[in-house]
């Protein structure tokens, strides 16, 4: 069998509630920067409480050259920027993408919810006559990933959108991975996205997996998720096509692993997940003592949190490597979460330093890990385990490493 071509990461585009791009985003990650407010994009009344970590107002005309940003759901607003921010970051031009083959692959968990949500209220007002026909054109989940082909005028591309929720970030990478690993595709832009939408909010609220207040994974007092939005995408392609053209290199994206327990709708197992992170360990050929940091799912709930916590020592034993949560200071995402932990573990290997747990008092004694809580440190990372869980036992874990300079 022929060695497989090593995949690496070249260019990277944020769109969350911390910060637009790269730079930023590693700036607010030091900084333990949290984005949690009160949310603004639908009426809350009638709820106890309503946090949300909303992306503040942003002028995509600044990013967009061939999109009008009021013909896309606002899901897919944010995956095409954040994919220009990537290509732009990675110094690729439009026409170098477009002679050649790609993977459009993004995940998500709600598609253009946000626009059903207006949909729905303009039915309920007005009945059919106030149903928007433009807005029908947008919910679809499939334009997360069209819209960006569109934007970049790629013809010679395969385009996907991945449903698995709250782990399709990750299942997009191992996407892109595939495809190069196969030499079926020449690049791959892979991630997730997810706007913020009542629909979503509502159903976290009457299961009681909302904190009233803020996300705290591995805290005594932690009480639930908070929402959030946004979108991460990656660049990935072959090491030798990235030294052709002379790119900067972040990270190797060295293998991931999924598995689907189907044990509860709702509460995550245990041998599924060690079974996740084991496969991805395999792909990568890593060992557990070769892993430098572990950038969980750490959705603040009490059960994800506990589980996790336990699958991370079972598989590290008494000494695991620092399980840290970005949902803390980002919410969770949704299909953006395990996308933008993965830019955050590559950032955290470029430059050098482990990204806190904010908002952290005290940790839960059946939470036993380092959660880094609330200050950045300093550290030597090499590898990194990025974790994604959703409902239904989807698991998907990459792992990305230093590449040699």
């Amino acid at each position: 069998m022929s060695e497989r071509h090593r995949i690496v990461v070249t260019g990277l585009g944020v769109v969350c509630s911390t910060a637009l791009g790269a730079a930023g985003f590693t700036t607010a990650l030091r900084a333990g920067r949290c984005g949690v407010g009160p949310v603004t994009l639908f009426d809350t009344s009638g709820f106890g409480y309503a946090n949300a970590y909303e992306v503040p107002s942003f002028d995509a005309a600044n990013w967009l050259r061939r999109t009008a940003p009021e013909t896309v759901s606002r899901a897919a607003l944010f995956a095409t920027v954040a994919a220009r921010m990537a290509v732009a970051d990675a110094g690729l031009a439009d026409r170098a993408l477009r002679e050649r083959r790609g993977l459009v692959a993004i995940g998500t968990t709600d598609g253009g919810s946000h626009e059903l949500d207006r949909i729905v209220a303009g039915e309920i007002a007005d009945g059919p006559d106030g149903i928007d026909p433009g807005l029908v054109a947008r919910v679809p989940a499939a334009a997360l990933s069209v819209s960006i082909c569109r934007e970049l005028d790629l013809t010679s591309v395969e385009a996907t959108t991945i449903g698995t929720a709250c782990a399709a970030g990750n299942y997009a990478i191992g996407a892109g991975l595939d495809a190069l690993r196969c030499g079926n595709a020449d690049f791959a832009l892979c991630g997730g996205a997810d706007a913020l939408c009542r629909r979503n909010f509502t159903g976290f609220y009457r299961l009681g997996l909302l904190d009233p207040e803020v996300c705290r994974p591995f805290d005594t007092d932690r009480r639930g998720l908070v929402t959030g939005e946004g979108a991460g995408v990656l660049v990935l392609e072959t090491e030798a096509a990235a030294r052709a053209r002379g790119a900067r290199v972040y990270a190797e994206v060295l293998g991931y692993g999924l598995s689907c327990d189907a044990y509860h709708q709702l509460t995550p197992h245990p041998a599924g997940i060690v079974r996740c992170v084991r496969a991805a360990l395999h792909d990568a050929g890593s060992k557990p003592g070769d892993v430098d940091l572990v950038c969980a799912h750490a959705t603040g709930t009490r059960t994800n949190d506990t589980v996790e916590s336990g699958a991370v020592n079972e598989v590290f034993g008494a000494m695991p490597p620092p399980t840290i949560g970005i949902k803390s200071m980002i919410g969770h995402t949704m299909g953006a979460a395990s996308a933008l932990g993965g830019i955050a573990s590559v950032l955290a290997i470029t430059h050098g330093f482990i990204p806190p747990t904010v908002n952290h008092v005290r940790t839960d004694p059946d939470c036993a890990v380092d959660c880094v809580p609330n200050t950045a440190v300093d550290a030597d990372i090499r590898v990194v385990q990025n974790n994604g869980f959703a409902f239904g036992g989807n698991n998907a874990v990459v792992v990305f490493g230093r590449y040699p300079a």
